[in-house]
């Protein structure tokens, strides 16, 4: 992907309010205490929570962090620094985070899910662009019948990545649209088809029936797919999104997660509650509007932005 040299400035400014919100809380908790001791795992465990990485991950890493400091006698505060940035990282490394875009035989299908409001129609142009600039030939599905500014807005990504869309009336049926996208990128060679479903309410039962009916359309007609079934989550909902991706789990076969809206949300340690709670490996983050501000998550780089200094 474009820019990615510059995504790293970018990442680190966009994640300013998790940062200040959890690095300096823990900066703090280190500089207040002269030596480790129970009060500053409490405090630890608490500043996790409130930036979002959930009670059952916090707990986790804070035991982890009690051993670790345990089994290295550990006694400066600051040392639990270096032992807290690692375990994020062993934990967000889980996973294979990497996006191919080539299927064993003919066109690689990503169907993208996610509710309303995500940013998942904006995360298909983006996507969509990226793989253009790559020289590969990309189709649009517009499988979200249901709303009608849905179609509108991915065609307008379509003109303007310039890249060909297949849509039908508001109201028409999902599986039926996929079912001629996939005819039309196979019938013009394409490398990729990307598929819009509609902004489901995880809670639901019918329309998420719908999607996996989408799925099976999909797989009888391209061998193999979707290879890939992306959920966007939007990183401000904090632990309802990860409900959200919970639901969504239960019913797909959920191969990556585009986190968006980093930028905007004091709760980035979402990232990392979604990573130990689902095993659902991050494969994008979106740091802004630009079509450069969504990248393939890099782990280390995702730690090395939270904890940089300013």
């Amino acid at each position: 992907m474009a820019d990615k040299s510059g995504f790293f400035g970018r990442l680190r400014e966009r994640l300013g309010k998790t940062r200040s919100g959890l690095v300096t809380g823990v900066m703090g908790v280190f500089t207040r205490h002269s030596r480790i001791d129970e009060e500053v795992f409490e405090e630890l465990e608490e500043i996790l929570i409130q930036a979002d990485l959930g009670v059952d991950t916090t707990l986790a890493l804070v035991e982890q962090l009690r051993d670790e400091a345990r089994e290295q006698k550990l006694e400066d505060p600051q040392d639990l620094l270096t032992l807290l940035k690692n375990a994020l990282l062993t934990l967000l490394r889980e996973g294979d985070h990497t996006m191919v875009w080539k299927a064993p035989q003919g066109v690689h299908v990503t169907l993208i899910a996610g509710v309303n409001g995500s940013g998942k129609t904006t995360t298909i142009g983006k996507l969509a662009a990226h793989l253009k600039a790559d020289n590969k030939s990309v189709v649009l599905g517009a499988a979200d019948t249901f709303r009608a500014a849905a179609a509108e807005q991915l065609t307008q990504w379509s003109e303007r990545v310039g890249v060909p869309i297949i849509k039908d009336q508001e109201g028409a049926d999902p599986a039926s649209v996929a079912h001629d996208a996939a005819s039309a990128a196979v019938s013009r060679a394409a490398d990729c088809l990307i598929i819009d479903t509609a902004g489901r309410l995880h809670t639901k039962v019918n329309l998420m029936e719908e999607i996996r009916k989408i799925e099976r359309v999909l797989g009888k007609q391209i061998p193999g797919a979707p290879h890939e079934v992306l959920l966007v989550l939007d990183a401000t909902t904090g632990q309802n999104g990860l409900q959200q991706a919970k639901h969504f789990a239960e019913t797909l076969s959920v191969t990556g997660i585009v986190l968006t809206k980093l930028d905007g949300t004091a709760k980035g340690g979402i990232a990392v509650a979604i990573q130990k709670q689902l095993g659902i490996p991050i494969k994008f983050v979106g740091v802004g509007e630009g079509v450069d501000d969504l990248q393939p998550f890099d782990p280390k780089e995702f730690v090395d932005a939270l904890f940089a200094s300013e």
